[in-house]
């Protein structure tokens, strides 16, 4: 029996591995580690949390002694770490939130693991995930390979690089046996709405603008969130300590093409004349060190590893935003807020019984 640690496992991506991880291997108990802000969202879980060998903790990966104890209390023999601050435009608002968060509390679960590892390092796994955004931007031609040099242009992405270099220091000074992997821009069921699908997806369908970027001609390498999940479980359990493994979606689109894209699906699926929710784009002042281009080069976790995409981005579109047309509850408590009310319906009340 393994006991794994997930942090950020309410979040979008990590809602999806911990899923996997608790019906694929029964044999594993699987700890959900989240603080619950804005984007942790317990409504994303809600088929599996009856499971036995699932447990959701909520708790701050910030707070040092809180996760020493945890490790105590459950010996964990592996941790894959999402939980991480992750929205650009927020790191420009607030750039501390993301220092705390993707930094420190990166060294902390190091910290812990660590000290209760040592003396068994063989047996164990650190598994950071990471963002192609670490890399900087690309012009028109080239792509991110794993030595690639890191240029990060906001605060979002410089936190994160920043955790990159102290995870793989824990393993060149003292012998951690980590694994990282950078990934480009995830897309899929339950992702909050600040995000370009799933917010261009609610403003299409309630007719409300649809803020673009400057001419929208930044382009971005998409990836399906449960092909994200699939790289993350062969990683974890194939990865070799000490490497980093790209993972890409293969789909370069430019923004505006995209959005574009989106409207003509949603004007097809909602029964609107073609060309209805293009009139919606609305043209904005440009994000402060946007980066251009990014696209990822998976071919090392392709051969090494064996993975590959499983769907071709114009399909994964469609499917996400069936989903999103299909849970219209689930969007209506994620916009009003409503959603944090089930972590206190759930749990809080089940503590106090």
């Amino acid at each position: 029996m393994k006991n794994i640690l997930i942090t950020g496992g309410a979040g979008f991506i990590g809602s999806h591995v911990v899923r996997l991880f608790v019906n694929k291997y029964p044999e594993y108990n699987v700890v959900n580690l989240d603080k619950l802000t804005y984007a942790g969202n317990l409504e994303n879980l809600k088929d599996i949390e009856s499971k036995s060998n699932y447990k959701f903790v909520k708790g701050d990966i910030v707070d040092g002694d809180f996760i020493q104890q945890l490790f105590k209390d459950y010996s964990f023999d592996g941790v894959i770490h999402l939980a991480a601050e992750s929205h650009v435009d927020r790191s420009i608002t607030n750039p501390m939130e993301f220092i705390y968060t993707n930094i420190v509390g990166t060294v902390n679960l190091l910290n812990a693991a660590k000290s209760h590892w040592e003396g068994s390092f063989s047996e164990k796994k650190f598994y950071h995930i990471s963002t192609d955004e670490v890399y900087g931007s690309l012009g028109d031609t080239g792509i991110f390979t794993e030595e690639t040099s890191y240029d990060p242009h906001s605060p979002y992405s410089a936190s994160k690089a920043s955790s990159d270099h102290l995870v793989r220091s824990y393993h060149d000074t003292f012998g951690l046996p980590v694994v990282i992997s950078n990934c480009s821009n995830n897309y899929g069921a339950f992702q909050f709405p600040e995000k370009l699908i799933p917010l261009f997806i609610n403003n299409i369908k309630n007719k409300k603008p649809l803020p673009v970027y400057g001419k929208g001609v930044n382009i971005r390498d998409w990836l399906f969130v449960e092909d994200h999940a699939a790289a993350i479980d062969i990683i974890f359990h194939r990865g070799g300590k000490g490497e980093t493994y790209n993972i890409g979606g293969n789909n370069e689109w430019k923004n505006i093409d995209l959005i574009k894209k989106m409207c003509d699906i949603m004007d097809r699926k909602l029964g609107r004349n073609p060309g209805t929710s293009e009139k919606l784009i609305t043209y904005v002042k440009d994000r402060a060190g946007h980066d251009l281009r990014y696209a990822i080069d998976s071919s090392k976790l392709q051969k090494e590893l064996g993975w590959m995409p499983s769907l071709e981005f114009e399909v994964g579109l469609e499917k996400t935003i069936d989903w999103y047309l299909e849970n219209e509850e689930w969007m209506n408590n994620v916009t009003s807020g409503d959603y944090q009310k089930y972590y206190e319906e759930q749990y809080e009340k089940r503590e106090n019984l």
